[in-house]
């Protein structure tokens, strides 16, 4: 399976912005459908953003339309979520994940917090 790493993470303020990345190890990406999710303290996990195989295609939770914007670089491996505007309410662990013919993978999670 494939292997994800997340980065990126931070704290930053109210309206600021944050670029998560996700590496991918030990198999191609361009073979997986990708995602974002993320989970808040006390939360489940939730979807934020998807982005087809071949990249054609996104999804975004509609509490971040407009304000993220996933992306892939397929041939460096990696997969990106742009956020702008960020609001409290995006403080949460983001978590990457990978879809494929044989199973998904998911990373560890980068820390994302966002204050008033």
């Amino acid at each position: 399976q494939v292997q994800l790493a997340e980065f990126g993470g931070g704290s930053v303020q109210t309206g600021g912005s944050l670029t998560l990345s996700c590496a991918a190890s030990r198999r191609p990406l361009r073979n997986y459908a990708m995602g974002w999710f993320r989970q808040a303290p006390g939360k489940e996990r939730e979807f934020v953003a998807g982005i087809s195989v071949n990249g054609g295609s996104t999804d975004y939770a509609d509490s971040v339309k407009g304000r993220f914007t996933i992306s892939r670089d397929d041939a460096n491996n990696t997969v990106f979520l742009q956020m702008n505007s960020l609001k409290p309410e995006d403080t949460a662990v983001y978590y990457c994940n990978a879809v494929g013919t044989y199973g998904q993978s998911w990373g560890q999670g980068t820390q994302v917090t966002v204050s008033s």
